[in-house]
Order: C-alpha cells, then sequence, then structure tokens
C-alpha cells in the first residue's frame, strides 16, 4: 500500500548529535590492531569509571521503593507530589524566595525538560537564542519544533561569557527565549553571580525568557561557586532545568525536573500553566519507583559523596589543562572550572595531514583508539570538546596517546 502522504515526506533534521557522531569514531576504532584499549573521552557518562559511582543513599532509596510495592503504577504526569516538593525543597536552599511543588515538573532527564520547555515555548515564527558553543539537543528540539535558531557567540578568552551585546542584536519580537548552559557543557565554564545578573538584566530588557540549564549545577571547583539563574528569576523569568544524573551519578535513571523560577508571575499565566501539564499528558515521565525514591535519595545523601566528585573532577581537569599545554597544534583558552568536559582549539596550519575536526576525531579513533568530540558537533569547528569525568590512569594514558597523534601529524 502506497500512503498518501508519501511524497511529503520531510527530511529529518540535518542537526548532528553526540551520541551519532560518538557512535561513527566508535565504529572507526582499530583496538585488535594497534593493540590499544578503547578510551572514551567523548561522552559525559561518569558511570563508565568505578571511581564515579551513585551513593549508597541513592541506591539504597530506590531499592526500598521498589520493594515497597506502593509505586508501580501510573504517577501523575507532572511527577509524584513527594517528589516535585522534594525538589523544590532542594532547589530553594539556594533561592531568595520558596519555590512551590507546583512550580516542579519531574520529566525524563533533563533531554526531556530541554523537550517540555521548547515545545511549550514554540508558536508561529518563533525564534530562540542559543549559545555558541552549544549542547545540540536545543538545536536539534527546535528544528522539531519548527523555531528558528540563532546563536550568540560566547568568548573562551573570557571565561566563556555571554556576548550580551549580540544577543540583544539578535532579539525581535519573535523571540521567546535565550538559552544559557552554567556550570557549561561544553565548555566548563562557572559564570559568576555579576555575569548571571547581566544576562537577566538583558533578557527583562528584550521581553524574554531564560532557560537555565543547571544539569551540572553544583559542579563547581574554580573561583566563581555556582549560583542559580533563579536566583534574578524577580529580574527575568527563568525556566530551570535539571537533574540527578550528574551530580548524584545517575544519568541512566533518567530523573529531571524543570521548574518555573518567577516569583513576580510574569510568566506562570493559567494558559502557560496548562500547555506544561498538557504536554506532560502527551509524552510522560520517569519511572514511578525512581520518583519515590527522590525525597530520600536528596535528604540522605551525604555531602562527602558530593565532595568526593567534586575532588576527582579537579584532579582530572588538572590533568587535561597540564597535558594539553604539551602538546604540539592544541590550546586551551580557558581553564575548566566545572561541569565535566571543556573545549580546546585545534591550529589545523599546524597539521600536515589534518583537513578539520571531524578528520583529526576519525583518524585519532583509528589510530589511538581515543575518542574525542569533534567541535563541530557544538556548534564550533576546528575545535575539540574533552571529557574529563575518566578514571585518572585512564587519563592520563588517553592524553599521551593524544600526544603523540598530535606529534605525528603536525609540522
Amino acid at each position: 500500500m502506497e500512503l498518501q502522504n508519501s511524497a511529503h515526506e520531510m527530511d529529518a533534521p540535518t542537526t548532528i548529535t553526540i551520541k551519532g557522531i560518538l557512535g561513527l569514531l566508535m565504529a572507526n576504532t582499530d583496538a585488535k590492531e594497534n593493540g590499544k584499549r578503547v578510551i572514551s573521552l567523548g561522552i559525559g557518562d561518569p558511570t563508565a569509571y568505578s571511581c564515579f559511582h551513585a551513593s549508597n543513599a541513592a541506591q539504597e532509596g530506590v531499592v526500598e521503593s521498589l520493594r515497597s510495592a506502593k509505586f508501580n503504577g501510573y504517577a501523575p504526569t507532572a511527577g509524584l507530589p513527594q517528589t516535585r516538593e522534594a525538589v523544590a525543597e532542594y532547589l530553594s536552599r539556594d533561592l531568595p524566595y520558596k519555590l512551590s511543588a507546583e512550580s516542579v515538573y519531574v520529566t525524563a532527564g533533563c533531554t526531556q525538560a530541554i523537550e517540555i520547555a521548547l515545545s511549550v515555548l514554540a508558536r508561529p515564527g518563533a525564534n530562540i537564542l542559543l549559545p555558541r558553543p552549544c549542547f545540540p539537543i536545543y538545536g536539534l528540539c527546535a528544528s522539531f519544533r519548527n523555531i528558528e535558531v540563532r546563536y550568540f557567540d560566547l568568548h573562551p578568552e573570557k571565561g566563556w561569557e555571554v556576548d550580551l551585546d549580540a544577543v540583544a542584536d539578535l532579539a525581535d519580537h519573535n523571540t521567546v527565549a535565550m538559552v544559557i548552559i552554567n556550570p557549561g557543557n561544553p565548555c566548563g565554564n562557572v559564570y559568576s553571580y555579576q555575569h548571571l545578573k547581566k544576562v537577566a538584566e538583558t533578557a527583562k530588557r528584550l521581553g524574554i525568557v531564560v532557560i537555565a540549564d543547571e544539569v551540572y549545577g553544583h559542579l563547581a571547583f574554580g573561583a566563581n561557586p555556582f549560583v542559580p539563574m533563579g536566583v534574578f528569576g524577580s529580574i527575568a523569568p527563568v525556566v530551570t532545568l535539571g537533574s540527578l544524573s550528574k551530580r548524584w551519578l545517575v544519568p541512566g535513571w533518567r530523573l529531571g525536573w524543570l521548574v518555573i523560577n518567577d516569583p513576580d508571575g510574569c510568566l506562570m499565566s493559567p494558559k502557560f500553566v496548562e500547555r506544561i501539564k498538557k504536554y506532560c499528558d502527551i509524552c510522560g515521565g520517569p519511572a514511578t519507583f525512581i520518583q519515590a525514591a527522590v525525597p530520600e535519595i536528596i535528604e540522605q545523601t551525604q555531602e562527602v559523596f558530593f565532595r568526593k566528585t567534586i575532588n576527582i573532577l579537579k584532579q582530572t581537569s588538572d590533568i587535561c589543562y597540564q597535558k594539553i599545554e604539551d602538546i604540539s597544534g592544541i590550546t586551551c583558552p580557558t581553564k575548566p572550572k566545572g561541569a565535566m568536559a571543556f573545549m580546546v582549539k585545534l591550529n589545523i596550519s599546524r597539521m600536515k595531514d589534518i583537513s578539520d575536526d571531524i578528520d583529526f576525531c576519525f583518524k585519532l579513533a583509528k589510530e589511538e583508539s581515543v575518542i574525542i568530540l569533534p567541535g563541530l558537533a557544538v556548534g564550533l569547528q576546528n575545535w575539540l570538546r574533552i571529557t574529563f569525568a575518566v578514571e585518572p590512569s585512564a587519563l592520563e594514558e588517553a592524553m599521551e596517546r593524544l600526544k603523540s597523534f598530535c606529534q605525528r601529524h603536525s609540522y
């Protein structure tokens, strides 16, 4: 049978996805031929290494929830009430006002929170302002929602701060939001209080919402402490996206949230709230027993667990930064200060047989069995994103292989 609309079949969006390009790079490795184990510095899943593991409180909370047999049915599509309350209380610790449980929507990871945020803000002719470089899921979701994407640059020499003049130039009456990612993926930056306040003030002047991706919230180990964008919710409305994934080291549990930081009620109209609820009705959320464990996970996880993670990330980021300084053809403009990855600049003019970042990463995978994400995947050609959420000895080995590769391919 021939489908009636086959002649009008739409092409898939051309946005490069991280998992897509990493899959191709993995397929290009030749560990049997070169005798080297594959080491991936490409994806932000630290659970591949034994030094990063979930807290006992998180594991016990899920086991207790499952064994209770109370959470085998459907949860309300916005999330279990106790889960929403626990997330609201957790986030309110760092805010000058108290969030209500009704401002929290439980999602299947931060990726679904991104999808919901863009879907409820979409309207005919809408555009959204994204940073460059940026986590590519934002561009992909925007293309599926027919939202025009406009990119503003981040300044690498200024700690990847937002080019606020560019934001103002790009925005118009159809701009619905701007996105900031803090701590930064892919840049490893942590914004100061002062810079975030300027972002909020810019959004207020433009009459737009700030979507604050804080999936790496609190993973900061430099001079700037983590400051939630919601602190400035009275200046401009903020939609905060987060999850348990990174701070609690459980990305596979797919427990995230979308939170409306709008203490003055500028955004939370009945129609807007209804749009969120209806969209949650469509897509559902994470497993009920995982949701039910969240109050215990948040309350019982000790500070020593978080501090251990921070210490390891500080150690591994230092290893990366110091090794990069000794590698020909690669430079790092800003030392990583948070999250789990950072960007380095590839000097193509010093490479004798490398055409661009894609070529570099495929040859590196083939010759050295080391996986690094090409910058094009996050919007910056001839840059590289290196993930440092890796066991230290494996990271040192990978960086030595990277150095050998660059020596062979440099003038």
